[in-house]
């Protein structure tokens, strides 16, 4: 992924204009029309970027970027590559320092970035790893990609946009860098560098490449590679996982198949158990993020991969991957939850570290207090929901009995730019609040807290408030909030509240859920039940 540090200029190439560009490899056209078997793009309308994707037996498992959401890097499943749900996190939680717990600094657009996601038959042991703040990287383990997922170990070179190879015979290689691409070998155990060596310099007239997947694939060696946020090319060494390598263009300027949104890019390559391949690459898509779609690849007669199109571009849908019937239905990414049990569903992710000894979980949700501050990027205990496309809407049940004076509750759209319907208590009395104005500039530092544009007086103990938001790209978009104290009938509560598009906070908007004190500590409040719909 690029990154804010990094002398790129992604704001250029992300208005770059379409249509497929000239290069050194040409795709060919699939099909126009579609089968009735067939899928649409995105495979997943939610923020899940920087996709690897990898099979194990006939199960299918990605992984994505998470950055200050804590815990990090989620682990996808699937049984056909379409349909997908969230097994767990490859990261339990963002142990890289005081910022993640909001402790004097802040994490935003900082931790979990591009990583790799990997299986090593030889120990039948999952791997994660990635580098955190251009200082470290850190690689985890598990015996199941669902987890428990523990820290094996911690290297001292930064494998920036690293892509992990275990090749057939179980040695571990990573390829990683922007601009200048390098390959890194382990030692058998996985804890430490034994060898690095620079394989490939960009030339200066590509500009950037970055985003490392490495590949063994009928004896030859692979690294895939994007030119953020418009082309993919590709490596290709016949010699060993060091090279020598020749480059090819795969696809630039490629239209993608989600009007208003971007080129696919920065994904991964994966084999089905039948033989076909798939890139799973994702598209820009802000507000909502970055989403991924899918498409079927061929390759040459010389050992190169061919993107399947449609009508000159990315196509909106392909015939479905010819697999097995799933052994069950996956877990639908949206719906009810009502925080059964005593742990959260692994959909869920908090905004940086929580602190664990102020919410619980037993048959719903209880935030209590964890911060005193006038400023919810500053609030620990702040859950995120990400946001279903092309639109969704998030409803939450809450029990405000337990507030103090001077506590702030509700539900927001949160990003660089917020707003929230929540509930206000002060001098004893409690009252439904819309806020907006809360902000950030470029560095992350808030630079609005909010103001208060809209209440209404609030009777009793409980009450049900609603965020709907439009998240299809191309332009900002609006969301609405509103409130029920029946439970079935909606008041909307403020104006209409602009979703900004911009690219630079990289993650898209979520449903947020919070609870806060601007006075004391001590207060708390109760979610029974959350619900993310679709029109």
């Amino acid at each position: 992924m690029s990154c804010p540090d990094q002398p790129v200029g992604r704001r250029r190439v992300l208005a770059a204009a379409t249509g497929l560009a000239a290069g050194a490899l040409l795709p060919h056209e699939a099909a126009r029309a579609a089968p009735a078997a067939s899928f649409t793009n995105p495979v997943i309308w939610q923020d899940f970027a920087d996709i690897d994707v990898i099979r194990v037996g006939a199960v299918y498992y990605a992984s994505a970027s998470t950055m200050h959401y804590s815990p990090g890097a989620p682990v996808l499943r699937s049984y056909d590559l379409v349909n997908w749900e969230i097994a767990g996190h490859s990261v339990p939680r963002l142990d890289f320092g005081a910022k993640y717990d909001l402790n004097g600094a802040r994490g935003y657009v900082r931790g979990v970035w591009a990583s790799s996601l990997a299986y090593r038959p030889g120990n039948r042991t999952f791997y994660w790893l990635g580098q955190i703040d251009f200082a470290r990287t850190y690689v985890y383990t598990s015996p199941a990609a669902e987890g428990p997922w523990s820290r094996l170990t911690t290297i001292g070179t930064p494998y920036y946009d690293a892509g992990l190879l275990v090749d057939t015979d179980d040695t571990l290689y990573v390829a990683y860098g922007n601009t200048t691409i390098s390959v890194a070998q382990l030692s058998p155990d996985g804890r430490q560098q034994v060898r690095s060596q620079q394989v490939f310099t960009t030339p200066a007239g590509i500009g950037t490449l970055e985003g490392s997947r490495f590949y063994k694939i009928n004896g030859q060696y692979y690294i895939f590679l994007t030119r953020p946020a418009n082309g993919q090319y590709v490596l290709k060494s016949s010699g060993g996982p060091f090279g020598p390598y020749t480059l090819r263009q795969v696809l630039l300027d490629l239209r993608g198949p989600v009007p208003g949104g971007g080129v696919p890019h920065q994904g991964g390559l994966v084999q089905t158990q039948n033989g076909a391949w798939y890139y799973m690459a994702f598209i820009d898509a802000y507000p909502g993020g970055r989403m991924p779609v899918l498409a079927p690849v061929t390759w040459t007669s010389d050992g190169w991969p061919v993107v399947q199109l449609v009508n000159g571009a990315w196509g909106a849908s392909y015939p479905l991957p010819s697999l097995p019937a799933p052994p069950r239905q996956v877990t639908p990414m949206t719906g009810v939850d009502t925080f059964d049990g005593t742990t959260l569903k692994p959909k869920w992710e908090w905004n940086h570290n929580p602190d664990d000894t102020r919410w619980s979980v037993n048959n719903g949700l209880t935030l209590r207090t964890a911060t005193v501050t006038e400023d919810l990027y500053w609030a620990r205990n702040t859950l995120t929901h990400r946001i279903q496309g092309p639109s969704s809407t998030a409803t939450v049940d809450l029990d405000v009995s337990a507030m103090q004076d001077g506590d702030r509750t509700g539900l927001a759209l949160l990003r660089d730019s917020s707003a929230w319907i929540g509930v206000r208590r002060d001098g004893g009395v409690n009252r439904l609040v819309m806020v907006n104005g809360l902000t950030m500039d470029g560095s992350w530092n808030t630079t609005g807290t909010g103001r208060e544009v809209a209440s209404a007086p609030l009777a009793g103990n409980r009450v049900r408030l609603r965020a709907a938001a439009d998240i299809r790209p191309g332009a900002a978009r609006s969301a609405v909030f509103s409130y029920s104290t029946d439970g079935a009938a909606f008041v909307r509560l403020g104006p209409a509240f602009s979703l900004g598009n911009d690219w630079r906070f990289f993650m898209g908007y979520r449903f947020a859920l919070f609870n806060h004190a601007t006075r004391a500590l001590g207060g708390a409040v109760r979610a029974t039940r959350f619900e993310v719909s679709v029109p």
